[in-house]
C-alpha cells in the first residue's frame, strides 16, 4: 500500500445549512454536506486541484491529486478500499492513512460491507476545483445581476435563481458547452428555440436580457409543472420531463430525489445541479469571507449585441453570423401521418440523432401533428 498520509485528505464536512434558503422555497435540509462540497470546490481548490472522491457520496475526499499524478493516487485509493475489505474482521491491522480513508468513509453515514466497498471502489470520482474561475464569475455578474433580478421578479421567479449563471458559464456570454450549449444561461439549440430564435442567422441565446427573460420563462414553466423550485432548478439542467418522472417514483423532496432516484441519465451533474447552486449563492453572499474584497464590473449601459461565440477551452473558434432576423418557417415541420424520424432527416438534410437532440426525444416515436424543430 503505497498511500501516504500527507496523501490521504480527509474531510468530514459542516452540517450548517447556508442562511439564504431559510426565508425562500429553496430548502437545504438534507443536503447540507453536498453543499459544503461545492463550496470547498469554488473556493478552496483551484484549476490544478484533482479531488478524489465518491461520486454518490460526494463528501467523502479521499484525496487531492494533480492532473499528472491522479491516475497513481486514484489506484492508491481504490487499493485502500480493498485493504479495507480484505480486514473487515481485523479493522487494527489496516495501516494509518488506510485507517484514515475508513473512519472518513464511516464519519459519512456508509456502513461497510463487502457490497458497499464494491460500491464505494466503483464510485471513485474526480472533480477539478474552479477556485478561480468562480472568482470571476462573481466579478463580472456585477454587469448583470441586477437586470436579472428585476426581470425574474416581474416573471414572478425567487430573484435568487437568477445568480443560476454562476453554476452555468461564471456570467461569461460567449461560452460554449461540448453539448452546443450557448450564451450566459447555457440554452441548447433545442430548448433555445423552443423561447429564443435561434437559426442560422440569429442567435439570441448570447442576447443577454432576451435570454434572461427566456431562462425565467423556463423555470417558471418547470415551475407549473413540478410545483417545486428545487425541481425547477434540477429540471434546468436534467430537463422537465426527466424531473417528472423522477418526482412520479420518489416524490418531490429534493433530497429524497437526489439520494433515492436512479434513473439512467440522472447522472453526476443532475444530482448535484441544486446543492451547486446553494453553494454558488452562499458564496456569493458572503464572497468576501473567500475571496477578500473584489471590484465587480459595472452594470453596461450600452444596448446588449450578441458577441461571438468562444468555445471552452478551445485553441481557434470560428466566428457566430449574428444578425436581426426572425426565424423562418422552415425551421419548424408539423409531422404528417406516415412520417418516421428517418425520412424527417433525410428531408431537411440533417440525422435522426441531430432531430432527437434538438428536439428532446427520448425515443423515435412521433405522431402526426406533432411540432419538430429541424434545424
Amino acid at each position: 500500500m503505497r498511500l501516504s498520509v500527507s496523501r490521504v485528505i480527509v474531510v468530514v464536512l459542516a452540517l450548517a445549512a447556508p442562511a439564504f434558503a431559510q426565508g425562500l422555497d429553496l430548502p437545504a435540509q438534507g443536503l447540507e454536506n453536498r453543499i459544503e462540497f461545492w463550496k470547498k470546490v469554488f473556493t478552496q481548490y483551484g484549476e490544478d486541484d484533482v479531488i478524489i472522491h465518491d461520486r454518490i457520496h460526494v463528501n467523502v475526499i479521499y484525496d487531492v491529486a494533480t492532473r499528472s499524478d491522479q491516475a497513481a493516487r486514484i489506484a492508491a485509493v481504490r487499493q485502500a478500499l480493498d485493504e479495507i475489505r480484505d480486514n473487515m474482521a481485523a479493522p487494527d491491522n489496516l495501516s494509518i492513512p488506510v485507517q484514515q480513508v475508513r473512519a472518513a468513509i464511516l464519519a459519512n453515514g456508509v456502513s461497510l460491507t463487502p457490497e458497499s466497498i464494491a460500491d464505494l471502489r466503483d464510485n471513485v470520482h474526480t472533480q477539478i476545483g474552479i477556485k478561480e474561475r468562480f472568482r470571476q464569475g462573481i466579478v463580472r455578474s456585477g454587469r448583470y445581476v441586477d437586470s436579472f433580478h428585476e426581470i425574474f421578479e416581474k416573471q414572478g421567479v425567487p430573484s435568487e435563481i437568477a445568480l443560476l449563471p454562476l453554476v452555468e458559464s461564471s456570467f461569461e456570454n460567449r461560452a460554449l458547452s461540448n453539448a452546443g450549449a450557448a450564451g450566459i444561461w447555457q440554452f441548447t439549440r433545442g430548448t433555445g428555440r423552443l423561447y429564443l430564435n435561434v437559426n442560422r442567422k440569429l442567435d439570441e441565446r448570447l442576447d443577454p436580457p432576451k435570454a434572461t427573460r427566456a431562462a425565467a420563462h423556463l423555470l417558471h414553466d418547470n415551475y407549473n409543472a413540478l410545483g417545486s423550485w428545487p425541481l425547477a432548478i434540477t429540471a434546468y439542467n436534467h430537463g422537465r420531463a426527466g424531473m417528472m418522472r423522477a418526482q412520479s417514483e420518489v416524490g418531490s423532496e429534493i433530497a429524497k430525489v437526489v439520494g433515492e432516484y436512479r434513473g439512467p441519465l440522472f447522472g453526476y451533474a443532475s444530482m448535484n445541479f441544486y446543492s451547486e447552486f446553494l453553494a454558488a449563492v452562499d458564496v456569493y453572499n458572503s464572497y468576501e469571507q473567500y475571496f477578500g474584497q473584489l471590484a465587480l464590473d459595472k452594470p453596461s449601459t450600452k444596448q446588449a449585441v450578441a458577441p461571438t461565440v468562444t468555445r471552452v477551452a478551445a485553441k481557434n473558434t470560428p466566428k457566430a453570423h449574428v444578425q436581426t432576423a426572425k426565424a423562418v418557417v422552415s425551421d419548424r415541420y408539423k409531422v404528417r401521418k406516415g412520417d418516421t424520424l428517418a425520412d424527417i432527416a433525410q428531408r431537411f438534410g440533417t440525422s435522426v440523432r441531430e432531430l432527437m437532440d434538438t428536439n428532446n426525444l427520448r425515443n423515435h416515436v412521433i405522431y402526426a401533428g406533432q411540432i419538430l424543430l429541424v434545424k
